[in-house]
């Protein structure tokens, strides 16, 4: 489930309701780290740990042959690996977010990808794959929140890197609350290696 904010803006949870989004978990131990750093930033959030590479949009098409489509991609996709950076802010939304250092050319591709059919959709921001980690922050909490975040990371002796191997397509059927929709593998990376 992918963790939203409070309020009626756009981009907020009351206005995602009905809309879906293709995401991959993180698996723990880091997710289990990011999401309760996430909840101390956010206090009241509802955390999973994900990089998104759909971010949230209406389907325009039908939801059975949307994701017959997805799983194709997958298919042919290979694994790659997902390296993590530094905590950064993005300057107009106040997200405080983990920026990635390794696997960015990949979750871009696929991004172009997908982006279509019935899943193409303009965004609000440019893509950039990243973590969120705070968001719906007051500006004047920005500033310390970012710094407890970039202490809590410095402080993390966990592995800051993860394999996707799965991207699981998700809708959102209420404020706050995310379903999985379906686990989508990707050809695993041994495969992808073999002529």
């Amino acid at each position: 489930m992918l963790c939203s904010g409070k309020g009626v803006a756009p981009g907020s949870a009351t206005s995602l309701v009905g809309q879906f989004a293709l995401v991959s978990y993180i698996p723990e131990p880091l997710a289990g780290f990011l999401d309760r750093l996430r909840l101390e930033l956010t206090p009241g959030c509802k955390p999973h740990a994900h990089v998104t590479v759909l971010p949230p949009r209406p389907l325009e098409g039908e939801l059975k042959e949307t994701i017959q489509c997805l799983a194709a991609h997958c298919r042919d996709a290979a694994s790659f690996t997902v390296r993590l950076g530094e905590v950064e802010v993005f300057p107009v939304s106040n997200v405080i977010y983990v920026n990635l250092c390794f696997g960015n050319d990949e979750l871009r591709s696929m991004y172009r990808e997908l982006n279509s059919g019935s899943l193409c959709c303009p965004e609000r921001f440019p893509y950039h794959p990243h973590i969120t980690i705070g968001q719906h922050l007051s500006p004047e909490d920005v500033g310390d929140a970012a710094a407890l975040a970039r202490k809590r990371w410095a402080e993390y002796r966990g592995p800051r890197e993860f394999q996707v191997e799965t991207l699981t397509f998700v809708q959102q059927v209420a404020p706050e609350m995310w379903v999985d929709l379906a686990e989508l593998p990707l050809m695993a990376a041994v495969l992808a290696g073999v002529r």
